[in-house]
């Protein structure tokens, strides 16, 4: 049953040479339920969530995952600043990748899963 929630999805093929800045406009109140993240090759790139007023509300820098095997981020992973991950009709959320965590090997093959709740 799909009931209140919502997937985005987001994939950036090739080898990634900046950072992501990925950014949604929330059409509804809600909280981030689930973030699936990964890379098809063995990278250092670190994912940080949040909204406009603070990038990394949700979930502080984290180590996506691997060789096509993603690591998933949900309620035991999120920032003591939000612990529901919770934002408002027309918050502006805000997804960033760093493409080689700190100068390390960039990621190939970005996929990022985001679950939404509605509500």
């Amino acid at each position: 049953m799909q009931g209140n929630r919502n997937v985005l999805c987001f994939h950036v093929p090739g080898t990634l040479t900046a950072n992501l800045n990925i950014r949604w406009t929330a059409c509804f109140d809600g909280r981030i339920k689930h973030i699936s993240a990964v890379a098809s090759n063995d990278s250092d790139a670190t994912l940080i969530a949040g909204d406009s007023g603070d990038t990394n509300e949700y979930l502080a820098a984290a180590t996506i995952g691997d060789s096509n095997v993603p690591v998933e981020f949900d309620v035991d992973n999120w920032a003591s600043t939000n612990t529901l991950a919770a934002f408002k009709k027309g918050d502006v959320l805000v997804f960033t990748l760093d493409y080689d965590g700190a100068g390390g090997t960039a990621a190939d093959d970005f996929t990022m899963v985001v679950t939404l709740l509605e509500g």
